[in-house]
């Protein structure tokens, strides 16, 4: 649906390094480096929504809003992507190849086709801190719409619940 330039580099698999245009699929985050690629896995992708269990759903203004609890150890695959996709647009992210030890909360908007990509933010499991979150990002069509306040009452949510007191 969008176009967007990266900001930065991205350590991603050396195949898709020189294509021009990386498309992202908004449900699986597979990427491909040919649009050819992009349409025919459109076409066969029956995923609508990120991996793990939804943990909060809300009407806002003119949208419904998602958001989905992956845990980095069952979904590897799909959390590099995430940071992969994260680290275009953050300059001082560091990647994590490891994502076992992390989990990724994603936001998503809800549509008659599925539940699409908007932001994330990535918490550790035994944070060494108490930090109530490792990463967060919005992609770049998506920001100044309120997500990343949205994203920060959320881990302090969460961190309440788990009753740990946390900071940023």
């Amino acid at each position: 649906r969008y176009m967007v330039k990266a900001w930065y580099f991205s350590p991603i698999p050396l195949e898709y390094r020189t294509s021009p245009i990386l498309h992202f699929c908004d449900f699986c985050l597979s990427f491909f480096g040919q649009k050819c690629e992009y349409e025919y896995h459109m076409k066969q992708c029956r995923i609508t929504h990120p991996p793990g269990n939804e943990i909060y759903r809300s009407k806002e203004q003119n949208c419904t809003i998602s958001v989905y609890e992956v845990d980095g150890a069952k979904e590897e695959v799909y959390c590099q992507n995430v940071s992969y996709l994260a680290k275009f647009f953050l300059d001082h992210k560091t990647l994590e190849y490891d994502t076992t030890s992390f989990f990724f909360y994603i936001i998503t908007e809800v549509s008659d086709q599925g539940c699409h990509f908007l932001c994330y933010f990535s918490k550790e499991k035994n944070p060494e801190k108490n930090f109530n979150l490792s990463c967060i990002m919005a992609l770049p069509c998506h920001q100044r719409k309120g997500l990343g306040h949205f994203m920060i009452s959320l881990s302090y949510g969460l961190s309440k619940i788990e009753k740990k007191r946390g900071t940023p």
